[in-house]
């Protein structure tokens, strides 16, 4: 059984958080950004699920013989029909920066509702390939609202605006430690890691 994982990403504060999520296993974890020339094929599909399905199997053509972990995630929020769901990363545009996909959310929820509904949810959808190509698929949510402004400076993505439920502060507020403890990524990740560590003991 390969002790090698591949996670099909080339996004470096994904990539960080997936493999401090994957420190109790005992599996080589690398980036598909190490692979020379390596470019991500697009996402053409519009769940989760499909587009890292997409990710992982182009990955796992290069690395046939490794364990393969997509990741395929977003913000849905409720007053936008679920949006920008699968577009999160390119919301606001093709190359977007997360700054202008987080204004846009922003003013769309104010022009939608007039800023009074701002629930939302964050979802991931993991794919994990073993190395004979079996395929697992995971889910992890998490639920909250959508502040009326950016606040903090940690995370990436739409964290200054997004406060899980419970909470009154950010997911950039409260810090990639706490993050860790309760992201729709980390549920995702910790039922692939229990997977993973009961398939490398057999």
């Amino acid at each position: 059984m390969s002790s090698e994982l591949w996670v099909a990403t080339t996004n470096r504060d994904k990539f960080r958080e997936i493999k401090e999520l994957l420190k109790p296993v005992s599996i080589e974890v690398h980036s598909a950004s190490e692979i020379p020339n390596y470019s991500a094929p697009p996402e053409t599909e519009e769940t989760f699920l499909e587009n890292a399905r997409i990710k992982a199997r182009f990955l796992k053509a290069m690395k046939p013989q490794s364990w393969i972990l997509s990741d395929d995630s977003g913000l849905e929020v409720t007053s936008l029909k679920n949006l920008p769901g699968v577009h999160s990363a390119r919301y606001a545009g093709a190359n977007a920066r997360d700054i202008e996909n987080v204004s846009k959310v922003l003013k769309a929820i104010q022009l939608q509702t007039n800023g009074l509904d701002r629930s939302a949810q964050f979802r991931c959808v993991l794919v994990l390939l073993s190395p004979a190509g079996e395929e697992k698929v995971f889910e992890g949510l998490l639920k909250g609202t959508i502040s009326r402004d950016m606040r903090g400076r940690g995370g990436f993505g739409y964290d200054p605006i997004f406060v899980p439920e419970g909470e009154t502060k950010t997911l950039a507020e409260l810090g990639l430690a706490v993050k860790n403890r309760l992201s729709h990524r980390f549920i995702a990740v910790k039922l692939a890691r229990e997977f993973l560590a009961s398939s490398l003991t057999k």
